[in-house]
């Protein structure tokens, strides 16, 4: 089974652009911000702990993507439903559904790898595969 997860956001009047709609850039902080509480209630350590246990830093995003579908207010609660949709060799896609009650606002996608300090040059990283305990904590 896969595992979920739902973190709760209120959107606050900052969030919103002059029109009195959530600012599209928000739902991507709300996803990423789903993502690190995915990994939290699956019991993966913090990414400083990780790293000085394995080596990998952590999952950094290389792809986004949103689907908008209705629009979100400010003083609206909203819960980004977060679970792992496909495992690759060095990469996994994040899905997210972002809802209001039952209404579904956003539907949106992230594309993460497993990365570590390249060996040459600790200023780059590098991809590494996924580590099976980390398949274990996440279904």
């Amino acid at each position: 089974m896969t595992r979920r997860h739902i973190t709760r956001f209120t959107v606050e009047f900052g969030d919103c652009d002059p029109a009195q709609i959530v600012f599209y850039p928000n739902f991507f902080r709300w996803m990423d911000a789903a993502a690190l509480h995915f990994f939290r209630a699956a019991g993966v350590p913090s990414w400083r702990e990780y790293e000085a246990q394995s080596g990998i830093l952590g999952t950094p995003l290389v792809d986004a993507t949103a689907r908008f579908l209705r629009p979100a207010t400010y003083g609206d609660v909203i819960d980004v439903e977060s679970s792992i949709t496909e495992w690759r060799g060095k990469s996994f896609v994040l899905a997210h559904v972002i809802r209001r009650g039952d209404t579904v606002l956003v539907e949106g996608r992230e594309v993460r790898v497993f990365a570590r300090r390249h060996p040459d040059d600790a200023a780059r990283i590098q991809a590494v595969d996924i580590p099976e305990a980390f398949r274990a904590w996440c279904r």
